[in-house]
């Protein structure tokens, strides 16, 4: 069951906070309670599925070990600080998933994942600067924040191969925060995170921003894919040049056309984009049920008035394309959708639990849907119904 926030103000902290300054927010939420217990988060660490990253520190010096880490690995680090992080545990365990869901006042495709971090006494991964917003969810323990100013491109770092780590660091801010207690920071500001005592986890809530770098080359390598090699240059008009050696004007601008037909064609942005920003971050884990379900069985089901419940770790998002018709994406997979079927997709983009409307037992396209959607693990039935 997701957790739910008492006390929070999601618009006046979109309008004073989001992506302009820092936010402490001490324990908003109806009832905290640690998802995760140690022990599993170490477990997660030893899969070779996972991706996993183990910090030590001793005096002054770094050290950064990728995993998977050995099981026994824990047991030989003796007294010196150490903290284990471990990435996207919202894919591999439905209770830090559900810890996403009051969130969703910032759009599905903004998403990331939630990383995990243990630390014992003393530990954290040094002063530094991420480039997405994050919400800090202090999970067991006690963690003390110091934030610092802004950072770019042009900041000084140490020479570290694989820890961006700050050369200098000077905070302008500090807290301690308890088991629910919770920081946000914007993108590119200063922060330092060092465990008070042992058993300190935090939740990293993390919200993807793509560069302009990325999004120009993965929307040009999905073109690249789709363009025929005859599709060419062509100048039936072409007259007499005073110098051959020109490239004269009007074929600079067929040229640059020929690309930027293609680069602005905003629908097919729209629907790359919705597959791009969907698509899972480990798309090996195989969420499918262990008996597929047929239309039969579904259409009895629902006709029962079972609800159906999102998978937290799925991606969902949609494009409107007029008043009846949108295109739903789920976990990389477009869906054309109209009438019944859009109302639908926009409930599953919008809530994690919903009844299912009686008038979409009579589509069959709806039905498919469900369906497909069912089989591959992204929707199933409320146990709890």
């Amino acid at each position: 069951m997701a957790m739910l926030f008492a006390d929070f103000d999601a618009e006046s902290f979109l309008r004073d906070h989001w992506q302009k300054r820092p936010l402490l927010i001490r324990n908003p939420w109806q009832s905290w309670s640690n998802p995760l217990e140690p022990d599993e988060l170490a477990g997660l660490a030893c899969e070779s599925g996972v991706e996993s990253r183990l910090v030590t520190q001793s005096q002054a010096s770094w050290s950064l070990e990728q995993g998977p880490l050995p099981q026994d690995r824990f047991g030989t680090l003796g007294k010196k600080p150490w903290t284990l992080l471990v990435q996207a545990v919202d894919h591999h365990v439905p209770a830090v998933a559900a810890l996403v869901e009051p969130f969703r006042f910032i759009p599905n495709w903004r998403m990331d994942d939630v990383m995990v971090s243990y630390a014992v006494d003393g530990g954290g991964v040094g002063p530094h600067f991420d480039q997405y917003d994050v919400f800090l969810v202090q999970g067991l323990g006690r963690r003390r924040w110091q934030v610092g100013g802004y950072c770019d491109d042009a900041t000084e770092l140490q020479p570290h191969d694989e820890l961006r780590l700050l050369a200098h660091f000077e905070p302008a801010e500090e807290w301690v925060l308890e088991p629910g207690d919770m920081l946000y920071l914007p993108p590119r500001i200063a922060h330092d995170g060092v465990a008070i005592g042992d058993d300190c986890m935090t939740y990293s809530v993390g919200f993807r921003a793509p560069s302009r770098r990325e999004l120009i080359a993965n929307w040009s390598e999905s073109l690249f894919a789709e363009l025929a090699d005859d599709d060419r240059y062509a100048d039936p008009a072409l007259g007499l040049q005073e110098n051959p050696g020109e490239i004269a004007q009007p074929a600079l601008d067929d040229l640059h056309a020929m690309i930027a037909e293609s680069l602005l064609d905003r629908d097919g942005f729209a629907r790359w984009f919705g597959q791009y920003s969907t698509t899972p971050e480990s798309p090996e884990i195989d969420w499918q049920p262990e008996e597929p379900i047929s239309l039969t069985d579904l259409s009895l089901a629902l006709a029962e008035g079972r609800p159906l419940v999102r998978n937290p770790a799925s991606r969902c998002a949609f494009v409107r394309l007029d008043d009846a018709r949108l295109m739903l994406f789920v976990n990389g997979q477009c869906f054309p959708c109209e009438g019944p079927m859009a109302l639908f997709a926009e409930q599953l983009c919008r809530q994690d639990r919903m009844p299912v409307e009686l008038d979409l037992l009579t589509s069959k396209p709806a039905l498919e849907l469900i369906a497909d959607l069912y089989n591959q693990g992204c929707i199933g039935f409320d146990s709890e119904s």
